[in-house]
């Protein structure tokens, strides 16, 4: 299936940008772009080259093995969704019909990043950069093409979205009335307190997943005390720490609606402690994230406003200085925010001036995550929110954590 609401907008793009098209190459999957606009019908096993003119037809040109499993695609009567096949068999054959279907170009767009600034745009070897290259074409970066015409949402996409931020939402605040729950409820012969483990509430987790048409490929991250301080920890059933009176507990939890095709993920985290007020050490630190959390969407706000198009790498700038500011920046050790679409990190802006230098726009249709963190030896605490930008200006889209949830056993 060819995607041709993805051709229109990128077509209009190579038209405001004076491009002479966008050149999306794939191999063995190796660029998650070129499934977005076309979906073959079975395995491709050879490379692939889809071309989009900023007027007219797309080509495609495929091994002839492969023909096969696009050749519906050329047949279709819609001027717009049209593709022109061309098949190849031996490498001249391939020189030879890329020469014809680039005839007359002078600059392409190719999902590549100089010096691999961005490497999640950054999807095509540097030999087919080569290859484009000695047939006297140049390549610029499809980073903001790509964005364009692939990561905007739909409104129904949004929406979608939404619903399933504000499930998230309720599910982590249920994961803490479930510790609560267990901790409260003593053994029946013993008489021993109740018990429960970072996995246990994982699995709790995954289980109401199940149960509200939810899907996630992996998580979620329920962490606890010293284990907070790894961004990334997962328990397993093996090695998992108990959950008990004076811990301080992180869970972040990511997710998309399971029952329809390209919904978009929503991703949260939230932190809470166990006892009756939380200690000066974890409420001090707290409290910074999320006011570096709440100042970077507060910037994006004021820019929208001032009529500023503002770059992923500004709004990461905003909470890293804040954070820095009260002496915490070693301890800050992640970008700012990432890209949300059909899978839980998309390919368009992340908010980064740490890991990346990313300076694409933030631009109407994206939606993304804002999410600081500071971690320390004996704890660490993070702060996820979802964001979009819409036509009329940014604000988030799912639940706002603003105090640290206490869960108090009776």
């Amino acid at each position: 299936m060819l995607n041709a609401e993805i051709i229109w907008s990128a077509q209009e793009f190579l038209q405001q940008e004076a491009l002479s098209g966008w050149l999306v190459y794939d191999y063995l999957s190796s660029n998650p772009v070129f499934k977005k606009i076309i979906t073959p019908s079975g395995h491709v096993t050879r490379p692939c080259i889809l071309f989009i003119p900023p007027t007219g037809s797309a080509s495609l040109l495929c091994h002839h093995v492969d023909a096969g499993k696009f050749a519906t695609e050329s047949e279709k009567s819609s001027p717009l969704s049209n593709l022109q096949l061309h098949i190849y068999s031996h490498r001249t054959s391939f020189i030879e019909s890329l020469k014809a279907i680039l005839s007359g170009s002078s600059t392409v767009a190719m999902e590549y990043s100089p010096l691999n600034q961005l490497p999640r745009v950054s999807r095509v070897d540097a030999g087919t950069i080569e290859l484009i290259q000695t047939l006297g074409i140049a390549v610029t970066s499809s980073e903001n093409l790509m964005q364009y015409a692939t990561q905007r949402w739909s409104q129904e996409q949004l929406q979608g979205h939404i619903k399933t931020a504000h499930k998230l939402g309720e599910i982590v605040n249920e994961a803490f009335d479930f510790i609560e729950e267990r901790l409260s409820t003593s053994d029946a012969n013993s008489g021993k307190p109740g018990s429960v483990n970072e996995f246990d509430i994982a699995e709790y987790i995954r289980i109401r997943f199940k149960e509200e048409s939810l899907e996630s490929p992996d998580g979620p991250i329920v962490s606890v005390n010293a284990h907070c301080s790894d961004p990334h920890y997962e328990p397993s059933l093996e090695s998992s720490s108990p959950i008990k009176m004076g811990d301080w507990i992180l869970i972040d939890l990511w997710a998309r609606n399971s029952e329809v095709p390209d919904s978009i993920y929503a991703d949260i985290t939230w932190t809470a402690y166990v006892g009756d007020k939380v200690p000066e050490a974890q409420q001090k630190v707290f409290d910074i994230v999320i006011s570096a959390r709440d100042s970077a969407l507060q910037y994006l706000k004021d820019s929208f406003l001032a009529g500023q198009q503002i770059q992923g790498w500004q709004v990461d700038t905003v909470a890293r200085d804040y954070i820095s500011g009260y002496g915490y920046a070693d301890h800050f050790t992640h970008r700012l925010g990432h890209s949300i679409n059909n899978t839980v990190h998309g390919e368009a802006v992340n908010l980064d001036n740490f890991e990346t230098h990313d300076t694409r726009h933030i631009i109407p249709g994206i939606g993304f995550s804002i999410e600081p963190g500071i971690y320390l030896p004996e704890f660490g605490v993070r702060s996820e929110i979802d964001a979009y930008m819409s036509a009329q200006g940014p604000y988030a889209t799912s639940p706002i954590q603003t105090e640290i949830v206490l869960i108090q056993p009776k």
